[in-house]
């Protein structure tokens, strides 16, 4: 894999964070979750940690400035030299172009972007059958992976919950928020012939093996 920096695109229920997981094992590089940093950096007291931790408690937005350079201060440390992997960020053209200059500027190339594309009638499926184990935290799908008895886990027959936020018009919502901000992120690095498109309907094994495969020689 030439490429140091990764990034996955994809609407919510795309999998983006399972397979930048299977990606960090199989080439042993770090997956970035701006969330995971975010809060780091509001545990450690950091400058900025401290700067998101005003706004979050003020119910504000983080400010870019603030989000870029926690990201910025998380790739400078030891475990990315071979690489590393951005799930969740950029999130919008000034992010994108934030990353480009930052990678330029520390002279670790153009990012390659992997785009995983999946059709709103199975992401609505992903996200509101999704029900999770309320002993043992095991995750079903009500339509792809369902318990053998509705509403129990086949583990520890505890009881199977729906996260409150996975309705569909909440979900329809995250959607659109995803297609006004994000998706314009497609556009800006196909035309940089920097986007690698991937089928993500495909099940979790087979689209990992066929992302690493890829990786492996790009």
């Amino acid at each position: 894999m030439k490429a140091q920096a990764l990034i996955f695109l994809g609407a919510p229920g795309a999998g983006k964070g399972t397979q930048a997981r299977e990606v960090s094992k199989a080439f042993s590089i770090p997956q970035i979750s701006t969330g995971d940093i975010l809060r780091e950096a509001v545990k450690k007291q950091t400058p900025l940690g401290l700067a998101a931790k005003a706004k979050m408690e003020a119910g504000d937005l983080i400010p870019d400035e603030v989000v870029c350079g926690i990201v910025e201060e998380r790739i400078g440390e030891s475990d990315c030299r071979k690489g590393f992997i951005l799930d969740g960020f950029p999130r919008t053209l000034g992010q994108a172009k934030f990353v480009d200059e930052m990678l330029q500027r520390k002279g670790r190339g153009s990012p390659l972007v992997v785009n995983l594309r999946v059709d709103e009638g199975i992401l609505l499926k992903r996200l509101t059958g999704r029900r999770t184990c309320s002993v043992c935290g095991e995750i079903y799908n009500v339509y792809f992976n369902p318990p053998q008895k509705e509403g129990v886990c086949d583990r520890d027959g505890g009881k199977l919950l729906q996260r409150a936020d996975d309705n569909e018009a909440t979900i329809r919502q995250r959607l659109a928020a995803y297609e006004n901000e994000t998706a314009p992120l497609i556009d800006y690095y196909r035309s940089r012939n920097l986007l690698h498109d991937v089928d993500g309907t495909q099940g979790p094994q087979p689209l990992a093996r066929e992302l690493v495969g890829f990786l492996r020689t790009a």
